[in-house]
């Protein structure tokens, strides 16, 4: 048994101390607001690992952000033998690792709200009664202008070959950059005057900054 206190915090967390640790270090946390700030940032980084919304699953990249951020810290951590040691090594591991899932959570929730944020654009623009519906040249499908000149396109188009995506051009009269697609209903990312003519081309993944390739098809707003 520990004659400094303050050391038992992240053993009690982990739930490891016996019960006459447990029983001291209770009573000394009653009157200690240094143990108490420690022992509740250790819960709330257990805590923010362990809470996921199973309704909708984070990434498979996530899982591997923190599994490499446990392990960074692993390599950090000199091995002992006491069980205290151990207990403060996991503690500092589970905090590193909240701290990656937080970050990941993060970025991963601003791609979901910006994803749904673009379907609800793309259906406001399907619905808008005064928007024009303008037949495709070049394969089945239709460019739909709102009056606002956002604009949406939905096409047949076979998912495109590996390492390449389908992106959208605007050319009003200069030819500019719309947003890549794998194919089907896309909201163009630029706005669509009238008399601007809608390209698609294939090109490498990611997309370029001008089209490297002739158009697979075209439609004039």
């Amino acid at each position: 048994m520990t004659d400094d206190l303050h050391e038992l915090s992240a053993l009690y967390a982990l739930d490891v101390l016996d019960a006459p640790e447990r029983a001291r270090f209770e009573a000394h946390l009653a009157e200690c607001d240094r143990c108490s700030d420690e022992l509740e940032s250790l819960r709330e980084a257990v805590v923010s690992i362990a809470f996921v919304e199973e309704s909708v699953p984070p990434p498979p990249e996530l899982r591997e952000r923190v599994l490499a951020a446990a392990r960074a810290e692993g390599q950090n951590v000199v091995p002992l033998r006491s069980r205290r040691s151990l207990a403060v090594s996991v503690a500092a591991v589970v905090a590193v690792a909240a701290s990656a899932a937080a970050v990941g959570f993060g970025i991963w929730a601003a791609t979901l709200h910006h994803s749904l944020a673009s379907e609800r654009a793309a259906t406001r623009v399907l619905r808008d009664p005064l928007a024009r519906h303008i037949p495709l040249q070049g394969t089945a499908g239709e460019l739909v202008v709102a009056p606002t000149g956002e604009a949406v396109l939905t096409v047949a188009l076979p998912k495109p070959p590996r390492g390449n995506t389908y992106e959208a051009w605007v050319a009003s009269p200069t030819v500019r950059p719309a947003g890549t697609f794998n194919g089907g209903t896309t909201r163009l990312k630029v706005r669509v005057p009238r008399g601007a003519q809608v390209m698609v081309t294939l090109e490498p993944a990611g997309g370029t900054s001008s089209p490297s390739r002739q158009p697979l098809l075209s439609a004039r707003a």
